[in-house]
Parts: C-alpha cells; sequence; structure tokens
C-alpha cells in the first residue's frame, strides 16, 4: 500500500483541507501559535470533521524534517496513482498545454513550477524518474497546493514520451536559447507541450533532438538564462496569450 506523506506550510496544508480533506489523516499544530490565520486554519479543519493535534515545535520539526513549517505539518495519504497521460488527454476539452521538464533537479523549482502550471492552466507537468526531483514536502509547500491540482507524471523515458506526444498531435517546444525563431513568432494556439532543461544545463542533446521545434526567449540583459520557474511562467503565459486572441495566432 502506499504511504502516507508529510505536507507542511499553510498553502500547501490550506489546499489539502480545502480540496480533499478525506485524504487529510491527521492535521499537526503549533500549540503556541493563536492567531488568525491559525484560527481560521483550525475552524476550516474542524468543520471538514479532521482529526486536530495540537503539539510542540520539536514534534513539528521532526514531522517536516525541516523547521521551516510554519506550525502547520499534515499526514494525508499518498497520491492517486491515477495519473496516466493517455487518461489525461482523453478527458481535455480543450487543446492539451503541457509542461515537460528534463533533468530538473532542485525541488523548489520544481514545486515552482507547478505552481505556475496552475496559473496558467497547464494540464500536467511531465519529469523522468531519473535525475530528476519527486514530489517531496518540500514540491508540495513551494507548490502552495499545485501539487495537489496539477497531475504530476514521473516517465522512464522521456524521448520515448515526447514521441507519443507528437502521436497525438501535441507540437513540442523546448525552450532553448539555439532556437531559430523567438517565443512570439511561433504560432502556439494548438495543443503544446513546452519542454523546459535545467538552469544552466538546459535541454539534453537527445531531448533537444526529439522536439518538433526548438524556440528561444528573447534576452536583452547580460544574463543568459533564466530560471526554468520563470521561463515555464513566460512560456506558459504566451501560450495562454495566443489561444485568447482573436485569431489564436502569434503577433
Amino acid at each position: 500500500m502506499p504511504r502516507e506523506r508529510v505536507v507542511f506550510g499553510f498553502h500547501a496544508v490550506k489546499s489539502c483541507v480545502r480540496q480533499n480533506p478525506a485524504q487529510v489523516v491527521a492535521l499537526y499544530l503549533h500549540d503556541e501559535r493563536d492567531d488568525p490565520r491559525m484560527r481560521h486554519l483550525i475552524e476550516s479543519a474542524a468543520a471538514a470533521g479532521l482529526r486536530i493535534i495540537m503539539v510542540g515545535r520539536e514534534r513539528l520539526d521532526r514531522l517536516a524534517g525541516t523547521t521551516h513549517h510554519q506550525g502547520v505539518v499534515a499526514t494525508v495519504g499518498a497520491l492517486e496513482a491515477k495519473r496516466d497521460l493517455d487518461a489525461i488527454l482523453d478527458l481535455l476539452t480543450e487543446p492539451a498545454l503541457l509542461v515537460v521538464l528534463d533533468g530538473v533537479q532542485d525541488p523548489r523549482n520544481l514545486g515552482a513550477c507547478l505552481r505556475v502550471a496552475d496559473g496558467f492552466g497547464a494540464h500536467a507537468v511531465i519529469a523522468p524518474k531519473d535525475r530528476s526531483a519527486g514530489l517531496t514536502p518540500t514540491v508540495a509547500k513551494v507548490a502552495s497546493g499545485a501539487a495537489e491540482t496539477v497531475p504530476f507524471l514521473a516517465v522512464t523515458n522521456l524521448a520515448r514520451t515526447l514521441r507519443s506526444l507528437q502521436e497525438h498531435r501535441i507540437w513540442t517546444v523546448g525552450a532553448d536559447i539555439r532556437g531559430m525563431r523567438a517565443l512570439s513568432e511561433v504560432d502556439l494556439a494548438g495543443p503544446t507541450a513546452w519542454v523546459l532543461g535545467a538552469e544552466g544545463e538546459g535541454l539534453r542533446r537527445l531531448t533537444r533532438e526529439t522536439c518538433d521545434e526548438l524556440v528561444r526567449i528573447p534576452m536583452v540583459g547580460a544574463v543568459e538564462s533564466l530560471n526554468v520557474a520563470v521561463a515555464c511562467g513566460i512560456c506558459l503565459y504566451e501560450s495562454r496569450r495566443q489561444r485568447a486572441s482573436p485569431c489564436g495566432e502569434a503577433v
């Protein structure tokens, strides 16, 4: 059976309580914290019939594995293993908008990408199982609830997954400084999978070669590359902007 996982921090825990209270096993709260934010969380948890346990900071530190938990820790059920790419695509009522991460190993970057993906309505985030961050408590905290709302798929072979997306008529676009065209010059209104690499290293060679197209984000300053979550937000914004335009084309 899948093990329970730990979620900590106000945003991540509130998201669990609000969106899927049946998954929350227990809520551990700092027994010396009494402020409006904490009282509101307690009221919401009590209304949902959740088990609330008031504990000291040391126990919270042990549960979370960090001191940066804001006095709020929850044990919740494991994420459901229902997140199958074909199932996700079959349920879509609009052109697919996906994020594919190649070699992003920093959990904070993964959490930020999930948060951005949620904000711009991406339908899933995909990453390889090896040499990539997984869904850890730190990821959930940084994602501020998006780890619960955005499907995250860990795949065995990223190049094979990209080819599968192409078979589904999804245009795979790699964000890369070597791209021949700039972001705004590409038609992104149709089904799109944005492929982004780790900061510094960028996309791996096989990943670059598998993408349908490489596109660059125009830079005018001295910095040559962006944090992957920042790049993710720019790319998803441009996709959404084009979809919202009257002609649905790059302008």
